[in-house]
């Protein structure tokens, strides 16, 4: 008998739908699987002949076809396992249920009869609800995973028998339905009121973290740069439900998702090393997997020594920082990932690391100088929207006591009031904040005056900047004025934008 279920694979970040044709006929017993299978779907037929005799279930003595459509597509992996087996156990006879169609089967099985968890459920389980399935039997241990996605009936099994068993009806049907709250009080590891000093580069991080602005931070050894960077996600807001899908989708398609509830709304913080290659950075290989860019969407993406990376992959950042989008491109498809991200970059202002430091004294030359920040091309720092100097803190400030320094809950709190009115501002737009403004968004939402636009042109004309730095600077503005409470860019504001763009700043050095 002729038997259909249906299953998924991953396609980048994406589900696909399988469909798995199974035929059960008398003849020379025999087990055959065909529509472009790789080893490891073939290797699944001992599986399945195993788990359904260990399950209780006696392996058809007959002539067993199963066909994976559509045949064009590649299947790899070991997610079609549980639907394999249930559409073989559907055409003996075993299984009688006539609404298996409307059925998603995800799982691999163990030789046990067991279902073992699989990567990328939740894009999965999204295909199936787009494509109209009513019940999605999956993995026990992806059941947290699966639950985000609303309007499908989410069945966690443990085993290939106890999956027979809902299905017959011999046993109630368990639909699982998990209760996501986003009132949660993260734990950070470090917290904004143990950096003494450095007002500045404190004050540039709450500006980026408002506004979702890129920052590099230049400065001498020792100065608190990198323990800066790693107090920015204290200051963040948890995200919104939307970003959190987003996210949870790319996480899931690596194979990374974080089950614990207490982390769907804390926004990841990506932190590569410096030998990272460009592959793992921007996405692609065999598998066209997401890189770093795309696993710090709508979070951070740390970028500790920034002239230490590579050349050719920082300049792989151009399209992520520009779009908010990453495309990886391969003979037989194009994956685009969406890679939204504050960029913190840190780097020492020349090789020594002492240059304008008042304690050590700086024994690099004017080429070795020009030549380490040579190393960062004109275009991608044109990309970063915040260039800020950290000096080293004075000793007066050493012996002031931290107790007396802001919170990162004070700060945050700043923060969050600041993107409550970008998320009203670009509401339904799939924007968040004001760095990813478009060029018309720019023109509707950040008015300036005839006084203003001519501040800003002799600013242009003074240090060269490009368009790009100049709406860099508006952008900047407006977050500004978003975290003093003003719906209008003011003149201060501008003229703070500019004061975190020392690079532009011809001879800063």
């Amino acid at each position: 008998m002729l038997t259909k279920t249906y299953s998924g694979l991953i396609d980048g970040i994406n589900g696909i739908i399988i469909t798995i044709e199974a035929d059960v006929s008398k003849g020379m017993p025999n087990f055959n699987l065909i529509g472009l299978a790789d080893t490891s779907v073939k290797e699944s037929k001992d599986r399945i002949r195993t788990a359904l005799n260990n399950s209780n279930f006696k392996f058809p003595s007959a002539k067993i076809t199963l066909n994976l459509s559509p045949a064009s597509i590649k299947k790899e992996g070991a997610s079609l396992d549980l639907a394999s087996a249930v559409a073989i156990l559907n055409s003996d006879g075993i299984i009688k249920n006539s609404n298996i169609e409307k059925i998603f089967f995800i799982g691999e099985l163990q030789l046990s009869g067991e279902v073992k968890g699989v990567e990328g459920v939740l894009p999965l389980i999204i295909a199936a609800k787009e494509n109209g399935f009513e019940y999605a039997y999956i993995p026990y241990s992806n059941r947290n995973e699966a639950a985000i996605v609303n309007d499908i009936k989410i069945i966690p099994v443990n085993t290939l028998f106890e999956c027979v068993q809902f299905l017959n009806g011999e046993i109630p049907l368990k639909i699982y339905e998990r209760d996501i709250t986003r009132d949660i009080d993260f734990k950070y590891d470090y917290d904004f009121c143990e950096v003494v000093g450095q007002h500045t580069a404190k004050r540039g991080l709450e500006i980026a973290a408002a506004g979702g602005h890129n920052i590099l931070m230049i400065g001498p050894p020792g100065t608190g740069k990198t323990m800066l960077a790693k107090t920015l996600p204290s200051i963040l807001p948890e995200m919104s439900f939307e970003e959190a899908f987003e996210t949870a989708k790319i996480h899931s398609a690596a194979g990374m998702y974080n089950t614990d509830e207490m982390q769907i709304f804390k926004r990841p913080f990506r932190s590569p090393h410096h030998t990272v290659s460009n592959v793992t950075l921007i996405g692609g290989g065999v598998n066209a997997r997401p890189g770093e860019v795309s696993l710090a969407h709508n979070g951070v993406l740390f970028l500790d020594e920034f002239p230490e990376f590579k050349r050719t992959a920082l300049e792989t950042l151009r399209q992520p920082l520009e779009d908010g989008i990453v495309t990886v491109s391969r003979i037989k498809a194009v994956y685009t990932y969406p890679s939204k991200f504050i960029l913190v970059a840190t780097m020492n202002p020349c090789p020594c690391g002492n240059l304008n430091n008042p304690d050590k004294e700086c024994k690099c030359s004017h080429y070795a100088i020009e030549k380490y920040l040579s190393k960062l091309s004109g275009p991608l720092l044109d990309r970063i929207d915040m260039h800020i100097e950290v000096l080293p803190v004075e000793k007066k400030e050493l012996l002031k006591s931290k107790r007396n320094s802001e919170t990162s809950k004070d700060i945050r709190e700043r923060v969050k009031k600041a993107r409550a009115v970008q998320y009203k501002r670009f509401k339904n737009s799939g924007i968040y904040c004001n760095a990813n403004m478009t060029k018309k968004q720019l023109l509707k939402f950040c008015n300036l005056t005839e006084a203003q636009n001519e501040l800003l042109a002799n600013i242009i004309e003074k240090y060269n900047l490009s368009i790009r730095s100049r709406d860099k600077i508006v952008k900047l503005s407006r977050t500004i004025a978003d975290l003093d409470n003003c719906e209008d860019i003011k003149e201060e504001h501008i003229l703070e934008a500019v004061s975190y763009r020392v690079l532009d700043k011809n001879k800063w050095y």
